[in-house]
């Protein structure tokens, strides 16, 4: 009697099934609370459905409107199902142990909760003296700590936890055992007396980095390397040692106060930073921070503090001052809080790879002995078009799913080769691995299989189809080739347009734009600023950028001098190259490959802004992926009209007349990239409102990693809904790479279940 209410029903005894998010956030202890208020008996458990439960008593209506009204913090109830039946006339209320995944109930459809930032109960616990947690860096409750990283599998109880191993001393078992106590049957109890403990004293690591070292810290989802972000020389060591010349660091400051010293937040932003996944959050700088932090770029990422352990670090950064109140002073201890990953590999979660990989990076490596099960990167997030959106989707929300709006067949998508994530359908939703990488070195490769390993241990999966890229020579296609699972192929343009339709609920068809670097057409083509119609496993091209010669082929992305060169070649001026590179000791050559026309091309929206950075002289070589794009944003005060800085014909969108004003006029870097942006927008626009009168189309999926572009992406959103088209911007995935795996796996689905559909009924005829 799914949906009943307790007035339909004769018999005083509901039995209660709710699924979502209802494990390891305290929800038997929240159903124990509702019961006593109401004086129920019955009982409540975990199994592999979620939470079932019975209740038994005259107020059975007032606890299930209860239960519908109030939930946990953490949780997430998507489904609750109400079953009368015979009255037991037992007594009292009991939680019970949990049933695991071999129980009659089926196989397992709960899921886990993401890990949470420390609750402002237990920062009360951690900073109070007559607390048993008193400067405890593992203090947790019901309604915080790690959740994901921790857990092996489902249902989310301790013996499944790297918690097992820590035995609950005498008060830690008083509390899980007490209904009034917070952490009434949380699984991540645990006190100084009995639980995980810290290699080296708080006050140790901030004297370390007030003298300048660099340290390694083990956090809940990896190791960071920490160093003072206003130490010029200490951050330079940094990324001397991790070789990483000139990626933005991200840093961590104590509170919104200390962060208005060295940024702008906007409110939204402010806002985002103190949210209970604590991500890092892109914002305006102030400047003020060591130059080697984010150089030559007008925006940084920063933290606030999510676990104990940094709180203790801020604490001990001000002088231990009594109790918490010091919590939302401002602090100027402000330090750089960056993966520990050295040489691009995958960040480095256990204790013994530690000591091996970071000696020669770290001055000290502080490790503590609770282990993480699944190392995950800190999330990254912006405000864009006045909403919170994910640039890296990692701890605090992965493995939290997107509701794909039916029920459908099992799928595991493997993604691309960039910023690579998996996916996992269930029943009707998509659950997105944590941020794996790049696919281009063995660590990561080794990170990725076993990032795959654990969704389908913890989801308790076994696909039924795989899907991956176009591209054959990825290691996620092959991987995905090796599943021996039948197996779509993605083009990976339609892929990103997918993920955004799917994100957004959209059941039909969908115009979107994917505006990128690279993926491999349909063609074996070098595409990257495509125009799709995408509806189901389907998909149509209906125009794209005008290529330019990719030159140099893979290089060109590592040099935009080269797309600088392929820019003068589409202008018909290649002689006016040794004149605007005249520092690239191959300009001359390359000319010469360019007039015989020995090149291959791209309709690359990512190489087209590494043609204008170079024009520009803004940046001629990238030391990161998107250096060039990022370093022109950051000069764009304001996107500035250009009046025929584009031309549109048969759906091909051709930018060579604001390259050509850039290359001739000289006009300067900031003029240059203001007049960019602003032709990017208007043309994009017009594009798109051209293709969207043509197919009846308002709704736009905007996809692709230039879309991380905050100012093209804002600027055409704008200008489409001033046009009367309603943008569908990325905000629970990735616009980059990272979102590619939801694409395929929602296109997957419905392909494969179009099959099946096609079978059966060709067997009724």
């Amino acid at each position: 009697m799914a949906g009943a209410t307790a007035r339909d029903c004769s018999a005083s005894r509901l039995r209660v099934r709710l699924r979502g998010t209802v494990q390891g956030v305290g929800f038997r202890p929240f159903v124990h609370s509702i019961a006593a208020r109401y004086g129920l008996s019955g009982f409540v458990r975990n199994d592999s459905e979620g939470v079932l439960l019975e209740v038994e008593g005259v107020s059975c209506a007032e606890f299930l409107e209860a239960l519908r009204r109030e939930t946990p913090p953490l949780a997430s109830v998507d489904g609750i199902d109400v079953e009368c039946i015979g009255a037991r006339g037992d007594t009292g209320f009991s939680i019970l142990e949990s049933a695991g995944p071999g129980d009659p109930a089926g196989r397992t459809r709960t899921r886990i909760a993401a890990d949470a930032a420390t609750c402002a109960a237990c920062l009360d616990d951690l900073f109070d003296p007559a607390s048993r947690f008193h400067l405890y860096p593992f203090v947790t409750c019901t309604h915080c700590g790690p959740r994901f990283t921790i857990a092996s599998s489902l249902p989310f109880d301790r013996m499944r936890t790297s918690m097992a191993r820590f035995h609950m001393c005498r008060d830690c078992a008083r509390d899980y055992r007490d209904s009034g106590s917070r952490r009434f049957h949380a699984e991540t109890v645990a006190c100084p007396a009995c639980g995980p403990r810290l290699d080296h004293d708080p006050a140790a690591i901030v004297t370390a980095i007030r003298a300048g070292k660099i340290v390694a810290v083990k956090g809940i989802g990896g190791y960071h390397l920490l160093c003072d972000a206003r130490s010029e020389a200490a951050v330079a060591e940094l990324r001397r040692r991790k070789a990483r010349d000139a990626k933005p660091f991200a840093v961590m400051a104590a509170n919104a106060a200390s962060v208005a010293r060295f940024a702008e937040a906007s409110d939204a932003e402010a806002e985002l930073l103190k949210h209970r996944s604590r991500p890092i959050v892109v914002m305006k700088s102030r400047g003020s921070l060591a130059p080697s932090v984010a150089p030559r770029l007008n925006r940084i990422g920063i933290m606030l503090p999510y676990a104990p352990l940094h709180h203790l670090l801020f604490h001990a950064a001000a002088g231990f001052p009594s109790g918490g109140a010091t919590l939302e002073a401002a602090n100027d201890f402000v330090v750089v809080s960056t993966s520990a990953n050295p040489g691009g590999e995958p960040l480095v979660f256990d204790d013994s790879d530690a000591k091996r990989r970071l000696s020669g990076v770290a001055d000290l490596i502080v490790g503590h002995n609770r282990a993480i099960v699944a190392r995950a990167d800190d999330s990254v997030m912006a405000v864009v078009d006045g909403a919170p959106a994910f640039l890296r989707r990692a701890r605090g929300a992965a493995p939290e799913p997107i509701d794909l709006g039916a029920e459908g067949p099992s799928v595991v998508a493997f993604g691309a080769h960039l910023k690579s994530t998996v996916t996992v359908t269930r029943g009707r939703e998509a659950f997105i691995s944590q941020h794996i990488g790049d696919l281009d070195n063995a660590e990561s490769l080794r990170f990725f299989e076993e990032a795959y390993r654990h969704l389908l241990s913890i989801l308790a999966v076994t696909p039924e189809f795989a899907a991956c890229d176009l591209h054959p020579d990825f290691f996620s296609t092959r991987f995905a080739e090796e599943t021996g699972l039948p197996l779509l192929r993605v083009q990976h343009h339609a892929a990103h347009v997918a993920a955004i339709a799917a994100e957004h609920g959209v059941k039909d068809k969908v115009l979107g734009v994917a505006l990128d670097g690279y993926g491999m057409g349909d063609d074996r083509g070098a595409w990257g600023g495509e125009m799709l119609l995408v509806g189901g496993a389907r998909w149509r091209r209906l125009g794209h950028l005008a290529p330019l010669a990719l030159a140099g082929g893979d290089r060109a992305a590592r040099e935009p001098w080269r797309m600088g060169v392929a820019a003068l070649a589409a202008l018909g001026r290649l002689d006016a190259a040794p004149r605007l590179f005249p520092h690239a000791p191959l300009a001359g050559q390359l000319v010469e490959t360019l007039r015989r026309g020995a090149s291959i091309r791209t309709t690359s929206m990512g190489r087209l802004f590494d043609a204008a950075a170079a024009l520009a002289g803004v940046c001629l070589e990238q030391r990161y992926e998107g250096q060039a794009a990022m370093e022109l944003e950051a000069l764009v005060r304001a996107p500035r009209c250009f009046p025929g800085g584009f031309r549109l014909s048969a759906g091909v969108l051709d930018f060579t007349p604001i390259l050509s004003f850039i290359a001739t006029e000289r006009p300067g870097q900031r003029v240059a990239a203001e007049i960019f942006h602003g032709a990017l927008i208007e043309g994009c626009a017009t594009w798109i409102e051209a293709a969207a009168r043509a197919n009846g189309e308002t709704r736009i999926a905007l996809g692709g990693g230039c879309m991380m572009n905050r100012i093209l992406s804002e600027g055409l959103a704008q200008a489409l809904r001033a046009r009367g088209l309603s943008p569908l911007v990325a905000r629970t995935v990735p616009c980059n790479d990272g979102g590619v795996s939801l694409g395929q796996a929602a296109m997957a689905r419905a392909a494969f279940a179009a099959e099946a559909t096609e079978k059966e009924s060709a067997s009724c005829v």
